[in-house]
């Protein structure tokens, strides 16, 4: 159908847009790590925006099929948009120095930004849901190489800026500028160009059909308002929609994979790669290294399932293969204490390769079979144990702490 090409790549540019900006925070580690020493920043910063970005993906999930769709995500960009330029300004304002002030402001910030994943993750998610599977993997490719491109990023100004006066505030101011650059894309090619799309007027118009109303107002950018109005009069009330509450219990199996898969990668990124990985011959550029190499297997892995034969569709089958992960639990803690830094790479490639390939098999797979209300509604359902499966799993990373000598 016309126009799939561009819409894939918009999806692209507005997965990276979810992250950008909160991987532009967690790869500022070294940055950090030099301002506040004491505070455990790249812990605390990712504990911080959990709960915000829970408490209200859990709202916005349970009001889905009330909410416009098109303003949530908006607002998510634009709170993006906004925190990043903050985060320019709070670093000029305060020239680059530490303390608990300026802490304070950027675990406000980071909090901000729970807020803006809340709204874009679940709302274009539950968007794409009940499209074709191919735009909904391009957003979740979009998610991971936010982390890819921030990586990288941080280790081209890293070495840019190495033998230069504040080396690491340079490269970090200018991680956050280009973030800021792309929130402000993202929210241009969403309220712009993306509804236009012939191929997304299709979709939503037979979302729209089946009773959705979350589209009515991407409907009415696109021209064709009156015309989706008329298909809902007629046919709405024909539908059955199941409850948020039966949903999840058809695809509870699904629900616990994306708990599961982000409950033990969290608990490992990235506070254990940049506090309790042991020094090496990499010293300061080890944990970036780690960070990077996480990311970019990540990125890979979300475009295997694009391989049919590749691709897990068993609920069996993705259920233990989500178990299998936690064996990487022991292999990272006796690593860390005992192996070289090539074992420590591989490892996380490998966590980098699971967390991206399962979580494309489960969202792509699971809204088939359901009508368009429904597809929307599941994919926030989705989104919001991917976002509680974090939540706990960030909590969890503290335990890597217990029995050092110099824990708080």
């Amino acid at each position: 159908m016309e126009g799939k090409f561009k819409a894939r790549l918009i999806c692209f540019i507005l997965g990276i847009g979810s992250l950008v900006a909160l991987n532009s925070l967690w790869n500022m580690g070294d940055y950090y790590y030099k301002l506040f020493p004491r505070y455990h920043p790249m812990r605390v910063i990712t504990i911080i925006y959990q709960p915000f970005a829970l408490a209200i993906t859990m709202l916005l999930a349970h009001n889905e099929s009330r909410i416009n769709t098109r303003m949530r995500n908006l607002s998510g960009y634009t709170l993006f948009f906004v925190g990043s330029l903050l985060l320019l300004v709070l670093d000029l304002a305060t020239s680059g120095k530490g303390g608990i002030g300026p802490f304070i402001g950027l675990c406000v910030l980071s909090a901000c930004f729970g807020i803006a994943h809340a709204h874009v993750q679940g709302g274009v998610s539950g968007d794409l849901s009940f499209m074709c599977p191919e735009f909904i993997q391009s957003f979740l490719a979009g998610i991971t190489a936010a982390g890819a491109l921030t990586s990288v990023l941080r280790l081209l100004t890293r070495a840019s800026f190495e033998k230069s006066n504040n080396g690491l505030r340079k490269g970090a101011l200018l991680s956050f500028g280009i973030s800021t650059l792309f929130e402000f894309l993202c929210i241009f090619l969403y309220a712009i160009y993306f509804p236009k799309l012939a191929i997304v007027k299709h979709y939503r118009s037979r979302a729209a059909s089946e009773g959705s109303k979350t589209v009515s107002a991407d409907l009415a950018v696109a021209g064709i308002q009156k015309e989706t109005n008329q298909q809902v009069g007629i046919e709405a009330n024909q539908q059955d929609r199941l409850s948020n509450k039966q949903l999840f219990l058809q695809n509870i199996d699904y629900a616990a994979d994306l708990f599961l898969i982000y409950l033990l990668t969290l608990s490992i990124m990235p506070g254990f790669l940049y506090e309790d990985t042991g020094s090496h011959k990499l010293g300061t550029w080890y944990p970036l290294i780690l960070v990077t190499m996480y990311n970019m297997f990540d990125l890979i892995s979300t475009y295997i399932p694009l391989i049919k034969f590749l691709k897990l569709e068993s609920r069996k089958g993705l259920v233990i293969a989500t178990l299998s992960r936690f064996l990487l639990i022991p292999a990272f803690y006796f690593t860390a204490k005992y192996g070289d830094q090539g074992w420590m790479i591989l490892l996380v490639c490998v966590l980098g390769l699971t967390n991206g390939y399962l979580t494309v098999c489960v969202f792509t797979v699971a809204p088939i079979g359901y009508k368009g209300p429904e597809q929307n509604a599941l994919g926030n359902l989705l989104t919001l144990w991917l976002l509680t499966g974090i939540c706990f799993g960030v909590a969890l990373d503290w335990l890597w702490l217990i029995g050092k000598s110099r824990n708080f």
